[in-house]
């Protein structure tokens, strides 16, 4: 792969050039997608999107806003520092400052917009939405047969392995309808970056050990903006070298923030924390063990100075240690597998073979078991099964026959209910479904329904619940 190729400014929908002299904007393509992303209202909802904790009330819990400003962050020290370690090295002789800042501006776009398709309450939300299909799929009917029947086999497995990923490359293309169906009709090179998987849901293969291939990166209606993206950044199959550094920088994040975030609900505490990560870290590498000293230390400092929450003081400031030696082993990970990362044989992570990497390892597992495994986490999914269940239940029914010859048949109740959908859903609907088969036409309409689920924060899904439940 050649960087003045993946650096690609192209746009799916080309914008017309300045041409003349006197033009103000002297903003960069990638500067003009940053402008694009924080004024839109998909990426301010994320500011009522469930992180861990759903419907918190605690302004300290992360929400997918502040873990996205959090995402881009470090993507943007990873650019940093991993472009100018191939300048140094010279690994490219034509890899300049201008293409430091390109991958700085890029990265730091993809932490903004990497969570922005995550349906509300959580990764909990991608679950209940494949289980709801699988469970469905095969009872629902339109014109005489099961949906699975009528549906083929990616259009079925779309909805089996429903993907934020996926449903992030959709909304940032086609749902947020900025001027018109393509989106925020960002740069190529952004979008290929925020494609972590290249694969479709016929490809997923969780036992294969590459990473690329362990969920799917676009729906079958978005293969058109898919393909188009891979040939604009040459990737021809194989991840943008920037999704591995997109990847770190999120993983650092939400491994890290987990951990803060368990402590200050009160679902971890610092005496857990180190006794876990000694018996999880046991017998690793130094530098590894060096960090739990260090953890350590905080919190005699904290005694020393009569800290009024020494726990908190401890666990905080070693959070930020932690985060600075993850982004310096993953930028390492990077240089050190170069080779293989720019002709895309590298199917690992970054922390694979690092002293980060049993370090990485630990926090997920601790934070999954004091805080997703817990009582309170517990009760709010189920909850919010209940509000999927209900929601998609109600809304697929009232589109199946909805656009379709069986359309008359529509009761006064289904009718009202596609309604409720968003006039931009529907507008994007009736653009990519024209002149379709019904069988498209009837996926296409599934979609509309978890397009418009998927985009609903977690507050408006509560409500919209109880609304239709007649819930006061």
């Amino acid at each position: 792969m050649d960087w003045n190729i993946l650096l690609c400014e192209e746009r799916i929908r080309p914008v017309p050039t300045k041409a003349t002299a006197s033009d103000s904007d002297f903003r960069t393509e990638f500067e003009k997608d940053y402008h694009r992303i924080i004024g839109s209202a998909s990426f301010r909802r994320l500011q009522d999107k469930t992180q861990v904790f759903p419907l918190d009330q605690s302004d300290f819990i992360r929400t997918r806003l502040t873990h996205s400003l959090e995402v881009s962050s470090f993507c943007k020290s990873l650019g940093q520092n991993v472009s100018a370690r191939i300048i140094q090295l010279g690994l490219e002789p034509d890899f300049d400052e201008k293409k430091k800042a390109a991958v700085c501006d890029i990265l730091q776009c993809a932490g903004l917009i990497h969570d922005i398709g995550n349906p509300p309450f959580g990764h909990f939300g991608e679950t209940a939405i494949q289980d709801w299909f699988k469970k469905n799929l095969k009872a629902l009917t339109f014109q005489g047969k099961t949906l699975v029947e009528v549906l083929d086999d990616q259009m079925r497995e779309d909805f089996y392995y429903f993907e934020g990923n996926s449903q992030a490359l959709r909304l940032v293309t086609k749902l947020h309808y900025l001027v018109d169906e393509h989106g925020m009709n960002l740069t190529k090179a952004l979008l290929g970056t925020i494609i972590k998987y290249p694969v479709s849901s016929l490809e997923i293969n969780k036992d294969s050990g590459k990473i690329r291939e362990k969920k799917m990166g676009y729906f079958y209606a978005d293969k058109d903006v898919f393909e188009q993206v891979q040939r604009g950044n040459g990737t021809a199959g194989r991840r943008h070298p920037l999704a591995f550094l997109l990847e770190a920088a999120d993983d650092i994040a939400y491994r890290t923030a987990d951990i803060e975030d368990a402590m200050k609900k009160g679902c971890l505490t610092y005496a857990q924390l180190v006794e876990e990560l000694k018996k999880r870290c046991e017998g690793e590498a130094k530098p590894c063990t060096d960090m739990i000293g260090w953890l350590e230390r905080r919190y005699k400092k904290a005694l020393e100075i009569n800290h009024e929450k020494p726990e908190t003081y401890a666990i905080q400031n070693w959070v930020v240690s932690v985060q600075g030696q993850m982004i310096s082993c993953a930028a390492n990970g990077f240089i050190d597998h170069y080779d293989e990362i720019m002709v895309g044989t590298w199917d690992k992570d970054l922390f694979y073979g690092t002293f980060g990497a049993p370090m990485m390892k630990a926090l997920g597992n601790i934070a999954y078991e004091y805080a997703f495994t817990s009582r309170p986490i517990m009760k709010l999914e189920v909850g919010a099964d209940a509000i999927f269940d209900f929601l998609l239940g109600r809304f697929v029914d009232a589109v199946i026959k909805w656009d379709s010859p069986e359309e008359k048949e529509m009761t006064a109740v289904q009718q009202r209910l596609v309604t409720l959908i968003s006039d931009n859903f529907i507008k994007v609907y009736r653009i990519h479904s024209d002149g379709k088969s019904e069988r498209e036409k009837l996926y296409l309409r599934l979609l509309l329904v978890t397009d418009f689920v998927s985009g609903m924060t977690d507050s408006y899904a509560k409500r919209l619940y109880q609304e239709l439940n007649g819930i006061c």
